[in-house]
């Protein structure tokens, strides 16, 4: 399973390499291209959240009333979902389609003799990055921790964008326990697939801000309009 993953990505890390002749810049890049390949996933993402935003008073509504009822409120908080036709789920999907693709890099990272031919490629694996002396060796402590912060922001930033208080539970333990999991595997794993954790997740905040930037002027031009047609 590793091999068919982590073939094809040699294949587009000696590409890249070609062309910039920086390794730890050819992850960034690399991250940058599969971020924007799963851009339609993360779009599907806000637009769910934007959903359930929506939903607050009905969800609130149910709360109250079956607020010392827990198995009915998730009962009822569930139809609810399935009649608007919403996942609530939605919000993991990103990472799952990541997970293969972090499995492959790491095989790739890890043992780059196995899945790349090319000579000059295997010897930019051992490449010095910033403070990294050699990416294909775990950074003990800056890049796991940096790789952590980023993904408890953009943890944190996915929850506050989500409507969905049943699933916030969940969503607050993982917040806190997938940012410590990311710094104990990243003090052992090779710094380039730190590289590409933290890269991706960067762009996920930029991405999530950018589109809250955008999302609330449309909500402030949509207020005035609205405010115009009741002056009328």
């Amino acid at each position: 399973m590793t091999r068919i993953i982590a073939v094809p990505l040699g294949y587009i890390l000696d590409a890249l390499y070609s062309f910039i002749d920086n390794y730890g810049i050819t992850i960034v890049v690399f991250t940058v291209i599969i971020r924007l390949i799963i851009l339609p996933l993360y779009a599907a993402q806000l637009r769910s959240m934007s959903q359930m935003q929506a939903m607050q008073p009905k969800i609130k509504e149910i709360q109250t009333k079956y607020a010392n009822d827990s198995q009915m409120m998730n009962i009822k908080l569930q139809e609810l979902y399935k009649e608007e036709k919403i996942n609530p789920a939605m919000g993991c999907l990103p990472l799952l389609i990541q997970l293969p693709i972090i499995w492959g890099l790491f095989g790739l990272l890890r043992n780059p003799t196995e899945y790349i031919n090319n000579s000059d490629m295997v010897l930019a694996a051992h490449e010095s990055f910033l403070w990294v002396h050699d990416l294909s060796q775990p950074d003990l402590w800056l890049f796991p921790i940096l790789a952590g912060v980023a993904t408890f922001i953009s943890m944190k930033l996915t929850q506050s964008s989500s409507g969905n208080a049943a699933a916030n539970g969940s969503m607050k333990v993982m917040q806190y326990f997938m940012p410590i999991m990311i710094v104990w595997m990243g003090r052992t794993l090779p710094a380039g697939l730190c590289l590409y954790w933290l890269t991706s997740y960067v762009f996920q905040i930029a991405q999530t801000k950018i589109t809250q930037i955008v999302r609330g002027r449309k909500s402030s031009a949509g207020g005035k309009k609205g405010g115009k047609k009741k002056k009328k």
